[in-house]
């Protein structure tokens, strides 16, 4: 008998100072089962930040740089419009930093997103679902001039792409250093993550091919239709091809500032839209033959990682971002053919031996 190997672990070696210190370097893992053969498959999994998603790293960059600059005064509130992730982030910074929160949020993103912002001491303020994307911003900006509170500017702020080019692209370029990588693929929120990226990999390793992804009905980008802004570069009115998407936290109901950057540059290679159901889908099969539990958003990264991989060459290498964990989904359609009780499988399990059944 083949002698079993026992994993073992080491920690860190390192004891960390505060919550806030565990943000960033989330691990690149494999796709074994679900990568065509001869394709290299890698997923950056954010949902190993300490609040479960990648906003985790803006969110704190965001508090920091404004500590820094002076634009965030001791015991000042902050306000953001989030549709989740970059609030349970921010209540996750606040919390730790003694910053009082308001989160407003549109009332039709889920409700395990507004109960862990409220568990981590935010208060949330809901908009209607009919004023979008545009109608929860334009309440946290009301809000923030009315109060004096600061305003976290999560689209526009300069802090946003900054981290991912100082962390996630660094990261990126330390896991495959001297390992080759073809494409880099992500959706977008507020486009920190492109924008952040492309920046580093567009200088250091310029062969690597960067794909967004979007909705497919709510193609904004891929419909050319530029964003009205305001004067401080806002949205100033909900973009034309915006319509209702299951993807939470990709795109909004307008084209953040913070990805402008990177069309203005042209450093994408190409915008690939992918329908919602689509997302869901693969979110299920990376749960059910990879053991990774993402949210739609990041199965809906992975679907077009995966339509890359089916037509690409042999020894094709691609990374798919992975923004957040599927618990964060459990009121959505991601869970909503998922039973609470037993179905006839399982009854007939219960059944097979005589003890402990269920009346």
């Amino acid at each position: 008998m083949a002698r079993q190997t026992i994993r073992t672990t080491k920690g860190r070696g390192r004891l960390y100072d505060s919550i806030l210190d565990t943000v960033g370097d989330t691990p690149v893992i494999r796709i074994n089962n679900l990568a065509p053969e001869g394709i290299e498959l890698y997923v950056k999994a954010e949902f190993f930040n300490p609040a479960a998603s990648v906003k985790d790293r803006l969110a704190l960059n965001i508090i920091e740089a404004a500590e820094r600059s002076g634009a965030l005064k001791p015991g000042q509130t902050v306000v953001e419009a989030t549709s989740g992730n970059t609030g349970i982030g921010l209540a996750m910074v606040c919390a730790q930093k003694g910053y009082p929160l308001v989160v407003t949020m549109a009332e039709s993103f889920s409700v395990e997103r507004r109960r862990l912002m409220r568990l981590l001491g935010a208060k949330v303020v809901l908009t209607p679902k009919a004023e979008k994307g545009t109608g929860m911003y334009n309440k946290a900006v009301e809000l923030a001039k009315e109060h004096g509170w600061f305003l976290a500017h999560q689209f526009e702020t300069e802090a946003n792409a900054d981290i991912h080019e100082a962390t996630t692209g660094r990261e990126i370029l330390g896991d495959f250093d001297g390992k080759r990588l073809d494409y880099f693929v992500t959706g977008y929120g507020t486009g920190g993550t492109a924008t952040g990226v492309a920046r580093v990999l567009k200088k250091e390793r310029p062969e690597v091919k960067i794909v967004l992804a979007e909705p497919a009905n709510a193609a904004l980008v891929s419909s050319g239709t530029p964003q009205e802004r305001s004067a401080d570069g806002a949205p100033a009115v909900s973009h034309p091809a915006f319509q209702p998407h299951p993807i939470q936290g990709w795109t909004p109901d307008f084209i953040p500032l913070v990805l402008q950057e990177a069309l203005d540059k042209n450093v994408l290679e190409e915008v690939v839209p992918i329908p919602g159901p689509e997302g869901i889908e693969w979110s299920k099969k990376l749960a059910s033959r990879e053991g990774i539990l993402t949210g739609i958003s990041g199965g809906a990264t992975f679907a077009v990682a995966m339509k890359i991989a089916e037509s690409a060459e042999k020894g094709t290498v691609i990374l798919a971002m992975l923004p957040d964990t599927g618990e964060r989904y459990l009121s959505t359609p991601l869970f909503q053919d998922i039973p609470e009780d037993m179905d006839e499988a399982e009854q007939a399990l219960s059944k097979s031996t005589p003890g402990y059944q269920l009346g």
